[in-house]
């Protein structure tokens, strides 16, 4: 299935109904009063989130979503039927927004969170409600309100904990292969990934975290090169990155410290709260190297890097399930300062 993570949709909701003007006649009564009965309101449009649901490719395509009109109301103080709501189902992560304003209106984190977006019309009233004692007859009635109208800019964002961060070719999906059982494409050319992959990673009984595999970022990612930023929006839900920078180039006139604050840098063009998210670096690759003690440290000298750093081979898994488990500590520490944020407040 493709992957897409945005799509811009129009929403119609439903008109309500019309109410009528009409009069009981009966064989003995002539001249019965008003029995005009109400339209039925129009359907209304909700947004619910599901986690069977991975893309947006449902909305690609069709693009224009109407709900039922409601009937109009008739005689003999029938009322009409209301329209039916439509529901549409979206991934969960989906954060949506007005098309013509940008304004932000829900975001969908939860599976079975629903939002109504577009409410239906109210239905016209009959002539039954416009009888007095001074008119006996009346001949008016409503029209049914127009129900509302919307497009909306529907964009997903993925759940995930961990986000891997590099260069194409760095080892991002060989990584994911080696602790989980994501199987994301793997080659010896650039720009591999073209779109996000997740992987569950489970390190013991019950314990388990999502990482989050994303296309390589190249500079000048800000001016469009490459694939651009459109992907690193789904970085924006996690806890911590992971950095992973190749210290074995196919080229070796390439310079992994300029490419690692290449990246840094269109990471803070792209959004100062990723740029100042939790980062570890991550050197791959080191199964390719003859002196890799030697090279890591010079790597992280030249670097200037004082956080967390860990070495490892993804394609072996040398190092890899430390890494695991370190990630797994965060994740958890993560969690229980927010939970306990969550009580203070």
């Amino acid at each position: 299935m493709k992957f897409i993570d945005e799509a811009t949709i129009k929403l119609y909701a439903g008109d309500g109904g019309n109410g009528v003007a009409t009069f009981r006649r009966e064989k003995y009564e002539p001249m019965g009063g008003p029995s005009g009965g109400d339209g039925g309101h129009g359907g209304s449009i909700f947004l619910e989130a599901d986690r069977n649901i991975n893309t947006l490719v449902d909305y690609r395509y069709t693009r224009t979503f109407r709900a039922q009109r409601g009937e109009n109301g008739r005689g003999s103080d029938c009322y009409g039927a209301g329209g039916e709501d439509l529901v549409l189902r979206v991934p969960v992560g989906t954060v949506v927004s007005n098309n013509a304003t940008g304004q932000t209106l829900i975001d969908l984190a939860e599976h079975g969170q629903r939002a109504l977006l577009a409410k239906g019309g109210k239905g016209g009233l009959g002539n039954i409600h416009f009888k007095s004692s001074i008119n006996r007859a009346p001949r008016q009635c409503t029209k049914g309100e127009p129900g509302e109208e919307l497009e909306l800019y529907l964009e997903l964002k993925v759940l995930a904990d961990v986000g891997l961060l590099g260069m194409p070719n760095a080892g991002k999906s060989t990584f994911i292969r080696s602790v989980s059982a994501a199987k994301p494409k793997v080659a010896d050319y650039p720009f591999t990934t073209l779109h996000p992959n997740l992987g569950v990673v489970r390190v013991d009984t019950n314990r388990s975290f999502v990482i989050a595999d994303i296309p390589g970022l190249i500079e000048g990612a800000a001016e469009g090169a490459g694939l651009g930023h459109q992907f690193l929006r789904h970085l924006a839900r996690t806890r911590l990155l992971l950095h992973i920078v190749d210290l074995a180039p196919f080229d070796p006139e390439v310079d992994p410290v300029a490419e690692a604050r290449a990246i840094v840098q269109e990471l803070k063009k792209y959004d100062e709260s990723l740029y100042e998210k939790p980062r570890w670096l991550v050197l791959n690759k080191v199964d390719l190297l003859e002196d890799a003690a030697e090279k890591v440290q010079q790597f992280v000298r030249d670097y200037g890097w004082e956080g967390p750093c860990y070495v490892i081979s993804a394609i072996s898994g040398q190092g890899c399930k430390e890494l695991t488990y370190a990630i797994m500590d965060h994740v958890e520490a993560e969690h229980r300062r927010a939970h306990e944020l969550e009580q203070q407040s």
